[in-house]
């Protein structure tokens, strides 16, 4: 009998990994998925968080689709080992600060680590949902043979959905895949692969154009360079990762910031880091949770004060009263009028 080939396939949650999967199961190949977790991934964090987004899906996109595609899912943690890829890309940066290609390339070659740190499974080659064009630092015609090179993949790396506009890899030209029955997309025109997907029966995806990580989103990028800034130093934990999702970030002073709530939501999410920051509150108005990263002196209490009241509902009132605690402890009370200017607060917007 002739042997039935694995691949292992590189799952985002977004359409394209997931038409890729099902080409290939078209064609009796047996398919399972990796997904590697930086931290930076939009999916879930703020839909989860926000009473702004409550009505919006709270899932793991990439486990939903395994489950759409009858695949088993593999999730990998490299959040540790993804710090010297945003900190250090070879390749440089997006418009912001996404590492695009070399992202790619450190994605593709742990694929390849663990094909060969699961060689007793028989996996004979890596897919991903790459599009040429699709993406203007990583899914280029010029950039594809820089990350099957790069990653350590070479010629077992196939791109089903654009691999007619290639060289034939070692799938192909072994007969373990027919290439008549792969695809040429190309650019970023979306209307191919929602066709495929409507032929496959797809009707409930991830947005059709991807784009699931933070490091491409202008504000949270500003948010990050102004951390690296404050802090003096580019390192950052998981914590970081997260409270950059979060909230309203003012910087009134080079030496600490303001994550301020923006709903009921965020401030329960705030709450799990009493111990961990001094957090300043208004306490005789509704008002939302603040913590204070950084370092604020007892000089800047009734500054800091002042910000928080402006976005509670005593933002117009002559007087509020406003606590700070560090370590879940009160340090002081205020009585102060919020500040008033908009504009000013503008300039201190991360």
């Amino acid at each position: 009998m002739a042997k039935q080939h694995k691949a292992v396939a590189l799952i985002s949650g977004g359409l394209d990994s997931m038409l890729a999967v099902r080409v290939l199961q078209e064609q009796g190949i047996e398919v399972e998925g990796i997904n590697f977790y930086t931290g930076f991934c939009v999916e879930g964090h703020t839909h989860a968080i926000r009473n702004h987004d409550k009505d919006k899906q709270k899932r793991n996109n990439a486990l939903w689709a395994a489950e759409q595609l009858g695949i088993k899912l593999h999730i990998v943690d490299v959040i540790e080992e993804y710090k010297d890829v945003l900190l250090n890309p070879k390749h440089g940066y997006g418009a912001n600060m996404n590492p695009c290609l070399d992202c790619k390339i450190f994605m593709v070659n742990k694929a390849v680590e663990w094909v060969k740190d699961n060689h007793k499974d028989g996996f004979d080659f890596i897919i991903t949902g790459e599009v040429i064009g699709q993406r203007p630092m990583s899914q280029r015609k010029q950039t594809m043979p820089i990350v099957a090179k790069e990653s350590g993949a070479d010629d077992i790396l196939l791109r089903p959905l654009c691999a007619k506009n290639l060289p034939e890899t070692r799938p192909e030209l072994e007969g373990w895949v027919d290439r008549d029955k792969l695809y040429d997309f190309s650019g970023r025109n979306r209307k191919p692969q929602m066709a495929l997907a409507e032929q496959f029966g797809f009707t409930d995806y991830a947005s059709p154009a991807g784009g699931c990580c933070f490091l491409t989103d202008k504000n949270y990028s500003d948010k990050l360079v102004d951390l690296w800034k404050g802090r003096g130093s580019r390192e950052y934990e998981m914590d970081d990762i997260m409270l950059l999702k979060v909230g309203r970030h003012l910087r009134p002073k080079p030496e600490f910031k303001l994550i301020i709530a923006r709903d009921a939501g965020e401030s329960k999410f705030l709450e799990g880091y009493r111990k961990q920051f001094v957090t300043i509150q208004v306490v005789s108005h509704n008002g939302p949770l603040t913590i204070v990263d950084g370092d604020i002196c007892s000089d800047d209490f009734e500054l800091a004060a002042g910000i928080v009241a402006r976005y509670g509902q005593g933002r117009d009132a002559e007087q509020v009263e406003v606590q700070i605690s560090e370590s879940g402890k009160e340090l002081q009370t205020i009585m102060i009028k919020p500040l008033p200017s908009e504009k000013v607060l503008e300039e201190w917007h991360v």
